[in-house]
């Protein structure tokens, strides 16, 4: 009996101590890789920098860190970065919520009514082939010139490829879920309720970190055309006036948001696994 406990302690000793390693070796890869990660874009500013110094790049044109971040500090101090960032982050946080309940609901309705599905599929493929960008000048004709449109435009950026990836997501659901559920006596609702849905939950949260990106693209696509505030306005009234450091320093904004929001989502997917 002891041997056998003393034989259980030493394969749990050896256990503990590969998984260790394990995770001694997975910190060493990840902290290599964030170093390597900081390196490109520490190196990619520095050279911007120096080109710009050295004249190799025009930095009328190009801008350049050091005039990014005066720009940034300059518009800081009265606020109207900050008005510009609000009202873009404003409009992506809306449509992103939009696209998901739109994409969601159409999605369960595509699974409960198979003719609908069938019917409807050819026609979400097709929308979500078109270029959105050749939607918004008629989107400004039928809504006017505000808010409405943006929003709409950056809804029809991602709502029919989510509708698409979700219900396909629900159509691949195992089939022996659904066949325990309706053993039991299960009414479809019982299905879509405690089999459907949870089991696309991580497929919903993926969604979800993809559909951040796309809400922003669609904002500043809508803010292009029919804006008069926001980072995209900011980018083609630079353009048109010849600021282009306003128009580098949204790109940079825009970016930095960029990354965040999808950070924000992928600490969402990992506390919920």
């Amino acid at each position: 009996m002891r041997k056998n406990k003393s034989k259980l302690n030493a394969t749990e000793l050896a256990i503990s101590a590969s998984h260790q390693a394990f995770v001694k070796r997975h910190m060493k890869k990840m902290r290599i890789i964030r170093i390597y990660q900081i390196l490109i874009i520490t190196c990619f500013i520095a050279l911007w920098e120096l080109a710009t110094r050295a004249k190799i790049l025009n930095s009328f044109i190009f801008s350049s860190p050091s005039r990014v971040v005066k720009t940034f500090l300059d518009m800081a101090s009265d606020g109207s970065v900050f008005y510009h960032m609000g009202i873009t982050l404003m409009e992506t946080f809306i449509s992103f919520a939009l696209v998901i309940i739109i994409g969601f609901l159409a999605a369960t309705l595509l699974w409960w009514n198979d003719s609908v599905a069938k019917v409807l599929e050819p026609y979400l493929v097709v929308l979500n082939s078109l270029p959105k960008s050749a939607l918004a000048p008629v989107f400004i004709v039928w809504l006017g010139n505000n808010v409405k449109t943006i929003i709409i435009a950056a809804i029809s950026v991602a709502v029919f490829g989510t509708i698409i990836t979700l219900y396909t997501s629900f159509t691949t659901v195992e089939e022996d879920k659904i066949k325990l559920i309706r053993t039991l006596g299960g009414s479809k609702k019982d299905i879509l309720l405690k089999v459907i849905i949870p089991s696309n939950i991580p497929a919903l949260i993926s969604i979800m970190k993809v559909n951040i990106g796309l809400s922003l693209v669609g904002v500043i696509i809508g803010e292009f055309l029919a804006a008069k505030a926001g980072l995209g306005y900011l980018i083609i009234y630079g353009s048109q006036v010849f600021k282009l450091d306003w128009v580098i320093m949204s790109i940079v904004i825009l970016c930095i948001m960029a990354t965040s929001l999808y950070q924000l989502l992928a600490f969402v997917e990992k506390k919920y696994k």
